[in-house]
């Protein structure tokens, strides 16, 4: 028996969000203005062939800011870091270059602004997810409730059910939080969502 020939359908144009294109063009640019080694926090994107070649130019990918020497330019990834990250960077007189993408920058600015208008933030996201600790620690602990799934929804205690927003990581699709978001939104019929632009 033979199988039916297969159809391949490939989208186009395809490669990186602009987001990552920009860190990716930070770190490169970082490597021409001080030369190797030019340190990253975390990998700038989740694609080993970039940080493999990013790291044949000299990039130094690590984990914590702690594993870099003073002398030498630190990078923060896309996916943006927690307001602790470059307090601390500042705070050890280190030269940084925050290559957030701007629409996790967005995500953090609409947390300050609810949480600001005295909302308490629901996110939606991954635990452990650079970007969902990045985001999350844009505010003080506590103030930001983590839900992964439709289920999560039926067991968080916020300080006021009335006085709720929520946000999601930006690399999830409108598909993967659909059903999460309408599950918030049947248990807290006054939480807020995202700005629409």
């Amino acid at each position: 028996m033979t199988k039916p020939a297969l159809t391949l359908y490939l989208a186009a144009p395809r490669g990186f969000c602009a987001g990552v294109d920009r860190a990716i063009k930070i770190v490169e640019m970082a490597l021409e203005k001080w030369g190797a080694p030019v340190y990253v926090r975390h990998e700038i994107v989740h694609n080993r062939f970039v940080v493999d070649g990013l790291r044949e130019k000299g990039a130094v990918f690590v984990e914590h800011l702690d594993e870099c020497p003073l002398d030498r330019p630190v990078i923060f990834s896309a996916h943006g870091v927690p307001k602790s990250v470059p307090a601390e960077a500042e705070r050890r007189e280190m030269v940084y270059v925050d290559a957030t993408c701007p629409l996790v920058s967005k995500v953090h600015i609409e947390a300050e602004r609810h949480s600001s208008n005295g909302l308490q933030m629901v996110m939606i996201g991954h635990e452990g997810h650079p970007e969902t600790l990045g985001t999350m620690g844009q505010l003080p602990d506590g103030e930001v409730i983590l839900v992964e799934t439709v289920e999560d929804v039926a067991t968080i205690t916020p300080r006021d059910p009335k006085k709720l927003a929520f946000i999601t990581q930006t690399t999830l699709s409108v598909d993967d939080t659909a059903d999460i978001v309408a599950a918030l939104k049947d248990r807290f019929p006054a939480i807020v969502g995202p700005h629409k632009e």
